[in-house]
């Protein structure tokens, strides 16, 4: 059996000369820091991050700034970070805790993971590197190093092999240098035992007995294959007589929640229908090449229509929510990636053939 002082105490010699100590939500390290860190990281790497780290810093440098903010500055601020409904999330957690606990965060790992978009290891890794709070965490690095460890079978989602997981991280977690664990154990996934592990450099890889086996690439158990299907939308690029184009959020759930995007229609749909619920009457049309957006789950093949729109558009403004914006100069909203690509190629030399 392996004992377990003999795994921490090697991942945090192993970090005392090649850890990740720089980052700039380790300094300092408050539980907002490293909350909005934590959720920044999300499906995101450490690389990506920390230019959007450090603006969402600059613009809401404690949780009662967060908490004040139009959801729109930040969405804003997360363009092209992707998956919004954590931006989202993280508004409303700031306004709870505001609202509940003064804008501090709450003492347990039970209690931090009321919060929106916080789980059980999100908040075990606020608390344990903010506090030195003793708790376990699992994510999909984690998750992968103890499978490895272990030689634990099956998808780390599936239930019986998310709670041996669980199980494992508890047991090699130490009664000491909490935080220096925490980002340790993270950065050993990040950097080392990834998905083709550096077996060579790591620091146990004379514990690990996948290793051993000499089939650590089999662990974690993959997710069932499964073909992503592909839909379509239209999107129509409604752009006025002094060249600003409409935008109308969209809902607060589902795809780009809540995000600033053109009007969309399902590809068979009447344009003409589109236009006049909106009290404009088209002009010039012409269809831009289309592209692909991927989604976690599902393609989606976005067809671009620029048309120009009469004058008398403005009072689209009194038939639906949206407004005229400047395509090289939107202001403060949360963009979808696609809109913003195309904003940016309006208002740049077409030519180039970059739309």
């Amino acid at each position: 059996m392996l004992s377990e002082p003999a795994f921490s105490d090697a991942v945090l010699a192993w970090y005392d000369q090649h850890g990740r100590n720089d980052l700039p939500w380790q300094h300092p390290r408050t539980p907002y820091r490293v909350w909005v860190s934590e959720i920044m990281l999300q499906q995101t790497q450490v690389a990506t991050v920390i230019g959007y780290f450090e603006r969402f810093m600059a613009t809401f440098p404690d949780v009662h700034a967060l908490a004040a903010a139009d959801v729109d500055q930040v969405l804003h601020l997360w363009t092209g970070l992707g998956y919004y409904a954590r931006a989202r999330n993280l508004h409303k957690a700031a306004r709870q805790l505001v609202e509940e606990h003064g804008g501090d965060f709450p003492e347990t790992v039970e209690e931090v993971a009321t919060l929106p978009g916080i789980g059980r290891s999100t908040a075990g890794a606020i608390l344990a590197q903010s506090r030195g709070v003793r708790a376990p965490i699992l994510d999909g690095n984690v998750k992968r190093v103890l499978a490895r460890l272990h030689a634990v079978p099956g998808w780390p989602r599936k239930k019986p092999v998310e709670n041996r997981l669980w199980e494992l991280a508890e047991r090699h977690t130490p009664d000491a240098r909490l935080a220096d664990y925490t980002q340790a154990v993270m950065d050993l996934g990040a950097t080392l035992c990834t998905r083709r592990p550096d077996c060579p450099r790591c620091p146990v890889m004379h514990l690990c007995q996948a290793h051993a086996d000499g089939n650590p690439q089999d662990y974690p158990g993959r997710k069932p294959a499964k073909d992503k299907p592909v839909r379509a939308t239209r999107m129509l690029i409604l752009q006025d007589d002094q060249g600003r184009v409409w935008l109308e959020p969209r809902p607060p759930s589902g795809i780009w929640g809540g995000l600033w995007c053109f009007p969309q229609l399902d590809p068979e749909d009447a344009r003409r229908d589109a236009l006049e619920r909106r009290g404009l009457t088209a002009g010039h049309q012409e269809n831009l090449p289309g592209f692909r957006h991927t989604f976690s789950h599902f393609h989606l093949d976005i067809e671009p229509q620029l048309i120009r729109v009469d004058s008398h558009g403005h009072a689209v403004q009194d038939a639906a929510q949206g407004r005229w914006i400047d395509p090289a100069a939107p202001g403060e909203l949360g963009l979808a990636a696609p809109v913003k690509k195309l904003l940016d190629q309006l208002h740049g030399p077409r030519q180039r053939g970059l739309l």
